[in-house]
């Protein structure tokens, strides 16, 4: 086994790490090579930049179709079936290789390897290698350095054993195989099946998008290819017209009307498709660049603004009548609430009479207590209870009894010292009232006579007092 060997090509070493099996493959144009790959830094950790059995594909190309990174077609045409091998390789081999792992890149996510739909202007397309999306292969970019490739080589097919696809054609090939493609597109699009035709369309531009990176961004060449590329374009949006689509055809049309505004075709394709989300505004305004454009639509336009016309009223009709819907259901399902809950809005509802009620019982009703006060007055004990009782009746029989001693000290004044005013008929009353409830008490003691000066000043205050102050309640007083 070699250790390390030259390849007789300047600036690459080749170390065999396992030997493969059999005679050395045939290697012409077209022959189609399937292989594993890991690129590495040339540093003393070897970091792996990109390795296709992570990422779970592996690599092919076709020898001969001027693929981007040639150094890999010399690195495999020295290897055998089943062959596991390191390469070094110079700068001034792996300047490329940045570009190259951005679309292997994208492949392995499920990503177009280049964005065919996607144009810029020139000066974008100058400076569009600044920045890959990638911080590590950005670096590359700007500080190309060696780098390592240790490959293990898989399947070799002869151009005769395989059906070639486009990414294996040449640029002739390529080219040739447009306009196929365009018409295998059409076929399929008159038959109604439309999304067999936009993969023709996509693979067809797909071709073209290949051969034009290799050419200079606005010169003849470049814009040649740019035509038939938006051309196909176009038809891959009508298809998209007719998948319902919509917001794709604005994109792609959007896009191509950014870098040519006097593509005619772009503009009425995006205004059926704003048409069609209901964007009056932007579809009016694409349907009239349509007609400054080519006077001769007028007649496609003035049918195109009559539908769009129709189609607002029936959308305006739709959402008036769902509003109202919406607000009718919203009204009904309040009712139905109502409905469920009846005890609850009859008890919420008070009459005049349970309000006046209410009001009376709130009047009448004592002050209320504080939390320590109704606290203090539900645990009041039986003795507490006993020996209030006491005190009320002890202040009772002293009111009466004072009562009485007044009423005495009346009766044993002389009628000399009475006054000539008689008393009314409501303070007789008072009088003997206060008699009767006098006698009546069991505990009433009778007090001892009054003086007569004490007499006298008695009768002048009953004298005076009013019938208001004579009632039984006042006089207790």
């Amino acid at each position: 086994m070699e250790d390390s060997m030259m390849l007789g090509v300047e600036g690459i070493k080749k170390r065999i790490l396992h030997g493969g099996t059999g005679e050395k493959p045939k290697f012409v144009t077209g022959t189609k090579v399937k292989f594993h790959f890991r690129t590495q830094l040339c540093n003393d950790e070897r970091t792996v930049i990109d390795d296709s059995k992570k990422a779970g594909m592996p690599m092919e190309v076709v020898i001969g179709n001027m693929f981007k990174l040639d150094v890999w077609e010399t690195l495999l045409m020295s290897m055998h079936i089943g062959e596991v091998a390191e390469f070094w390789c110079d700068v001034i081999h792996t300047g490329m290789y940045p570009i190259v792992a951005k679309s292997l890149r994208r492949i392995a996510v499920g990503k177009d390897p280049v964005d065919w739909h996607i144009h810029t202007c020139g000066m974008a397309n100058m400076f569009a290698y600044h920045s890959l999306g990638y911080d590590d292969l950005d670096e590359l970019q700007k500080e190309p350095q060696p780098l390592y490739f240790v490959m293990e080589l898989l399947k070799v097919q002869q151009p005769s054993e395989y059906d070639r696809e486009s990414w294996a054609l040449n640029d002739d090939e390529r080219l040739k195989a447009v306009p196929v493609l365009h018409g295998q597109g059409n076929k399929l699009f008159k038959q109604g099946r439309y999304e067999d035709a936009t993969l023709k369309y996509k693979e067809a531009v797909m071709c073209i998008k290949n051969v034009q990176t290799k050419e200079k961004a606005w010169e003849a060449p470049w814009l040649r290819l740019e035509k038939m590329a938006n051309t196909l374009t176009l038809n891959y949006c009508q298809c998209l017209l007719h998948m319902e689509e919509y917001y794709e055809v604005i994109e792609h049309t959007t896009d191509i009307i950014n870098q040519h505004p006097g593509a005619m075709k772009a503009f009425y394709l995006r205004g059926k498709a704003h048409m069609e989300v209901w964007n009056e505004a932007e579809a009016r305004d694409d349907f009239t660049r349509v007609l400054d454009l080519d006077p001769g639509m007028k007649k496609t336009i003035k049918k195109e603004l009559a539908v769009l016309k129709m189609r607002m009223e029936l959308k305006n009709e739709e959402d008036r009548l769902m509003y109202k819907g919406m607000f009718a259901k919203m009204a009904r399902e309040q009712d139905s609430l109502e409905l469920e809950n009846p005890d609850q809005e009859i008890s919420e509802q008070t009459s005049p009479e349970q309000e006046t009620t209410q009001e009376k019982e709130s009047a009448e009703a004592p002050l209320e207590k504080t939390g320590e006060e109704q606290t203090t007055s539900t645990q009041t004990s039986p003795e507490q209870i006993t020996s209030a009782q006491e005190v009320s009746r002890e202040e009772t029989s002293t009111a009466l009894s004072s009562s009485d001693h007044e009423i005495q000290s009346t009766k044993n004044v002389t009628p000399e010292q009475t006054t000539t005013e008689e008393a009314t008929p409501e303070q007789s009353e008072a009088v003997q009232t206060f008699q009767e409830q006098s006698a009546s008490s069991p505990e009433h003691n009778t007090p001892e006579p009054t003086r007569p000066e004490q007499a006298d000043q008695d009768l002048i205050t009953s004298e005076q007092m009013t019938p208001a102050e004579t009632t039984p309640e006042n006089t207790s007083q």
